[in-house]
């Protein structure tokens, strides 16, 4: 009887040790019947795939050194300790497609901290296929206020005599974290140890970086789950886990992490790095010397040696989950230079953060801080074109030109700024657009400079309508009496408030009585007069009573009455006060015949109707009070001459500008600026005022002017001045950037359309060159508009104009 033996077979598992054997058999038959003509083979194809790959990898890296730019940065005043991160995550956008990196690799940067004797540097090194302003705009936006500064791509170090370096690598495998947290700046310690060089010496931290992208990421997943399992991350070990008999893992991955607590943390770390995008890095140091000294080649190694040991223990700050450790790095000057970036390690954006980043600290020393915050203007603000001023240019962007609109002008103009910063050019380049366009202006310029510049400069077709008033010119002057005009009253009011003002500390209510009354007197005849008769009103009986016998006012009458009952010695008491001040400018050739002509010969109306009058009043020639009192008379005549425009309807009234220069010197109009400037803009004229602080002004004309001259220009200013100006220009602008301004740029906030713009900053653009024999021209124009007697002969005493009898006793005789 056939039976069935119906248990189930056992299959014996496959012996691990067997299979190794049958394979290493297998192996050992292969290369002992192909051997001699496979590995030659083998070895050749290895060899030429090493070299195109070395040759693919030279080329690109040509690629990237072929018009590589260096970015230097300048420390905003704060620094964002989240600015790394940012620039970092910005500069992800630098990964190229899959495709593109196979073709044509991936661009890396170089972040280093460089520095010598001079300073410390921050500078970023971009290869030249890496759009322009790509690197420079993230670095702008990761820290608000920093200044990125592009140039030619040089060596880090100086020609070097001596040098020292290496490079850090991870000792751990680099799915385990570095330190990167920190609750100081982990980069004390690093300038520390580039502070205080000896001469010659300059050194170099260079940290590349390339993003990363692929399979090269998921190993640290790979190794997060190998370590919870409790196997290992090595792809070697596992490999030997798969041939070798036993369970390749425990059953139970608790049990693991219980029994090997620390794995838990290793796991987590390992998973919060890979939770971060990452970038393959380098980091290489590097300190040398350019001296050729007399020192023993040994003592000048040691002292390098020594000062890169402290350069490279400044990163043991960043020990955590993984650690750096020293390699030695050949030909140190000449790896720095070539900036060339293999696989590296990888780090995550906070990792990589942590080592290259500005300084957060506020005082670092050897580092330069950025200046003023570049700000773009917005987009009402117009560029230059009809009806408009020009200003400058923009620092952002394009750098396009902006202006100011000849209507929005009308809100007047507040310059402000220290000597040599650009303000005289910015008035300058106004001015001349002003004349080529036919509007007129009235410049006062108690330097000299101002004119000297704008002569050589001016149109041609302006030189027919130009006034010049030049102490240093040979010719006769225009003239100008301050007592004639087509309102007398109103003359005599400006004119007597401009010698209160300026002589506010010496003028009494008898002083200002008297002139005063000598004005209206001299004002009340049928003939021209000046300001040279006052003397002889007040000191001569017969001119005397020759002009109070035309005075009708009962008043005026009674002054003079009063004044005839007094003693020669009292008289002389009353009027000495007024006398010496009028004599102390009168005496000056220049100042006698602008003032003391017969009539007026400049043309007011026509000047602010289209003409040009440039009046240069060095102090150095003239004196300060001097300056003063003729820059407030010219300024006087201008406001009559406008006054007059009521008399017009608006849509006729021409635009026109003054200019003032040191304009504290001239405000002194009796009545207050802040009227004048508010009556200003019906009349169509605008008003710039230009001076250097606001110690200058005192608290009356400050507010008339802050809250009038609604048009900002700032240039760099005090830190005093700063604190006070900076509520005009924030939030765009701050207090520092105030007081940082660098030479010819300017904070501005101007007015559009009636309505404030955010402040904005812009630089002041050159003057156009001068032409040839220009100011020459204009100069013999300007002469043809006035009577060509020289200075010194202009007669200035003459018998009162409403007398038409002659001297009949050598009492009263001239």
């Amino acid at each position: 009887m056939l039976t069935v033996n119906l248990t189930p077979a056992v299959v014996a598992p496959p012996d691990p040790d067997r299979i190794l054997h049958a394979l290493l058999t297998h192996a050992e038959r292969v290369l002992a019947s192909y051997g001699p003509f496979l590995l030659p083979a083998v070895v050749g194809v290895a060899a030429t795939l090493a070299l195109v790959v070395s040759l693919v990898r030279q080329r690109r890296h040509a690629a990237l050194v072929r018009g590589a730019r260096t970015v230097t940065i300048s420390l905003p005043p704060d620094v964002d300790p989240a600015g790394g991160k940012a620039l970092w995550a910005n500069l992800l956008g630098l990964l190229r497609p899959r495709w593109r990196r196979l073709l044509a690799g991936q661009p890396h940067v170089a972040f280093e901290y460089a520095w010598t004797t001079a300073g410390l540097q921050l500078r970023l090194w971009v290869p030249g296929n890496i759009p322009p302003d790509l690197v420079e705009a993230a670095v702008e936006a990761a820290w608000p206020g920093a200044r990125a500064t592009t140039g030619p791509a040089g060596p880090p170090l100086p020609k070097v005599v001596c040098s020292t370096g290496g490079r850090l690598r991870l000792a751990r495998p680099d799915h385990y974290p570095l330190r990167h947290s920190h609750d100081a700046d982990p980069l004390r310690a690093l300038l520390g140890a580039a502070a205080n060089v000896h001469d010659g010496e300059s050194g170099c931290v260079q940290i590349l970086a390339r993003p990363v992208t692929g399979r090269r990421l998921a190993a640290a997943y790979q190794s997060a789950a190998a370590l919870r399992g409790g196997g290992s991350p090595r792809l070697v070990v596992r490999l030997l886990d798969l041939l070798t008999p036993g369970p390749s893992r425990p059953a139970n991955s608790s049990a693991v992490l219980r029994d090997h607590p620390e794995r838990a943390a290793e796991v987590t770390a390992i998973l919060d790095k890979a939770g971060h995008p990452r970038w393959a890095v380098e980091v290489r140091y590097a300190v040398a010397t350019t001296n050729a000294t007399s020192q023993p080649d040994a003592a000048v190694a040691a002292r390098l040696n020594g000062r890169a040991h402290q350069v490279a223990s400044a990163f043991a700050l960043y020990s955590g989950s993984n650690h750096f450790r020293r390699c030695r790095l050949r030909d140190v000057t000449r790896a720095l230079a070539g900036r060339w970036l293999g696989r590296g390690f990888l780090l995550s954006v906070p990792e990589l953060a942590a080592l290259a980043h500005l300084p957060l600290d506020a005082a670092v020393p050897g580092l330069q801080r950025a200046g003023a915050r570049p700000v773009a203007p917005p987009s009402q603000v117009p560029s230059p074109g009809p009806d408009v001023k020009p200003l400058g240019a923009a620092e952002v962007g394009t750098g396009r030109p902006v202006a100011v609109r000849v209507a929005d002008a009308r809100h007047h103009v507040h310059v402000l700024g220290a000597t040599g910063v650009g303000k005289s050019t910015l008035l300058a380049r106004m001015i001349l657009a002003d004349a080529a366009a036919g509007r007129g202006a009235v410049v006062i310029d108690p330097k000299g400079d101002l004119v000297t510049d704008l002569l050589p400069r001016l149109p041609a077709h302006v030189a027919g309508r130009t006034v010049l008033f030049d102490p240093d010119d040979q010719g006769a002057p225009p003239v100008l009496n301050v007592l004639d005009g087509p309102d007398t009253d109103l003359a005599v009011e400006h004119l007597v408030g401009i010698f209160a003002k300026i002589y506010k500390e010496f003028w009494g209510p008898r002083t200002d009585d008297v002139f005063r009354a000598a004005c209206l007197t001299l004002t009340g005849g049928r003939g021209p007069v000046s300001l040279a008769d006052i003397p002889r009103l007040l000191g001569e009986d017969a001119y005397r009573r020759r002009a109070v016998a035309a005075v009708h006012d009962p008043v005026l009458r009674g002054f003079w009455t009063w004044y005839e009952q007094l003693s020669g010695a009292h008289r002389s008491f009353i009027t000495a006060p007024l006398l010496n001040k009028l004599r102390a400018f009168l005496l000056r050739p220049f100042v006698r015949a602008t003032l003391a002509g017969d009539t007026t010969t400049v043309d007011m109306p026509a000047v602010l109707d289209g003409g040009l009058c440039l009046v240069r009043l060095p102090k150095g020639s003239l004196g300060e009070d001097t300056t003063r009192l003729l820059g407030s008379f010219l300024l006087a005549r201008v406001w009559q001459t406008v006054t007059h425009r009521a008399r017009t309807s608006e849509h006729t009234r021409r635009d026109a500008s003054v200019y003032i220069d040191e304009a504290h010197n001239f405000l002194t109009v009796p009545h207050g600026l802040d009227d004048m400037l508010a009556e200003a803009r019906a009349y169509r004229l605008s008003m710039v005022l230009a001076h250097q602080n606001l110690a200058q002004l005192d608290p009356e004309l400050r507010d008339a002017i802050s809250t009038n001259a609604r048009n900002k220009i700032y240039f760099t200013v005090s830190p005093e001045d700063a604190h006070q100006l900076r509520r005009h220009v924030q939030p765009a602008l701050t207090e520092h950037d105030l007081a940082h301004l660098g030479a010819y740029q300017a904070a501005t906030r101007l007015v559009v359309d009636n309505a404030e713009t955010p402040a904005f900053t812009l630089h002041t653009q050159p003057l156009p060159p001068s032409s040839r024999g220009r100011e020459r021209m204009i100069r013999m124009a300007a002469h043809a508009h006035h009577p060509a007697e020289a200075p010194s002969t202009r007669r200035v005493g003459r018998p009162f104009p409403a007398d038409r009898r002659p001297a009949t006793t050598s009492k009263e005789s001239d």
